[in-house]
C-alpha cells in the first residue's frame, strides 16, 4: 500500500512505514533500514517513468545533493531529531501559498536553482527518513509534472539514498543484518511503483498539483505532530 500511494504522488511511503519500523526494530535500527528501503523505492519509480526523467534537473540537484546527505548522515548522530521535524513541518505548509504565488508569477527554478536546492535537501536527507515532501514544490516550480515529475524526483532522492546508506556502512550503522531487513521491506515497495503508472496517467496536470498541496499539508501536519510528540 505504501508503495503504491509512494508511486503515485512521489512520497509519502517513509512517512507511512517509519512508524512500523520503529515500533518493530527501534529508532536507531528503523533509519538505515528504510534507508535501504528507500533505495529499492526509488529505484522502482525511476524505471516506471525512464522515459520522461529529466536528466539535466537529476545531474544538477544529485551534483550537490550526494555529498550533502553524506555530511548530514555524519550530523544524524549528534543533532536533536525533533527540532529538525518540527522546522520542515511549518515549511510543508509555508510552501503552499509560496508554490501558488511563484506560479501566479509564472516563475520557473533553474538548473542553478535544483543545484542549490539539491544542496539543502540533501543534507536534511541524511538527517531525518523522510524528505520527499520537501523536493516537491521545487521540482514542480521546475516544470515537471506527473511522470516526468515523479522519475526526476525518484532518481535525483536515489543518489542522495545511496550516499547515505554508503555513509552508514562506514559508519558502522549498517551491518548485513540491516541490510537484509532493508531489503525485504524493499521488496514490497517495487511493486508499487508500477501499479501506480495507470492511476497516474488519469491525472490531468492541473489536479496532480492540487494533489501535490493536499499532500504537503499532511506531510506538515505529521511533521509537527511528531516533533511534538
Amino acid at each position: 500500500m505504501a508503495g503504491t500511494i509512494g508511486g503515485i504522488v512521489g512520497f509519502g511511503t517513509s512517512i507511512m512505514l517509519m512508524p512500523a519500523l520503529m515500533l518493530v526494530f527501534g529508532p536507531r535500527q528503523a533509519v538505515p533500514i528504510m534507508a535501504v528501503a528507500s533505495i529499492m523505492a526509488n529505484a522502482s519509480r525511476a524505471a516506471a517513468w525512464w522515459r520522461e526523467i529529466d536528466w539535466r534537473a537529476t545531474l544538477a540537484y544529485s551534483a550537490t545533493g550526494v555529498p550533502a546527505a553524506a555530511l548530514g548522515a555524519h550530523t544524524l548522530m549528534v543533532l536533536p531529531p525533533g527540532i529538525v521535524e518540527a522546522v520542515l513541518g511549518v515549511f510543508f505548509i509555508a510552501m503552499i501559498p509560496l508554490r501558488r504565488w511563484m506560479a501566479s508569477k509564472q516563475w520557473r527554478l533553474g538548473l542553478a536553482h535544483m543545484a542549490v536546492v539539491g544542496a539543502a535537501v540533501g543534507f536534511l536527507t541524511g538527517i531525518v527518513a523522510s524528505t520527499g515532501p520537501l523536493n516537491t514544490p521545487f521540482f514542480l516550480m521546475h516544470g515537471l509534472v506527473k511522470g516526468a515529475f515523479l522519475g526526476t524526483e525518484a532518481l535525483s532522492s536515489l543518489a542522495l539514498f545511496v550516499s547515505k546508506v554508503v555513509t552508514f556502512r562506514e559508519l558502522g550503522a549498517l551491518p548485513v543484518e540491516v541490510i537484509s531487513q532493508g531489503v525485504i521491506v524493499g521488496s514490497s515497495l517495487v511493486a508499487g511503483a508500477f501499479i501506480a503508472k495507470r492511476y497516474v496517467k488519469q491525472i490531468d496536470a492541473d489536479r496532480f498539483r492540487l494533489l501535490m498541496d493536499g499532500l504537503l499539508l499532511v506531510a506538515g501536519a505529521v511533521m509537527l505532530w511528531a516533533a511534538a510528540g
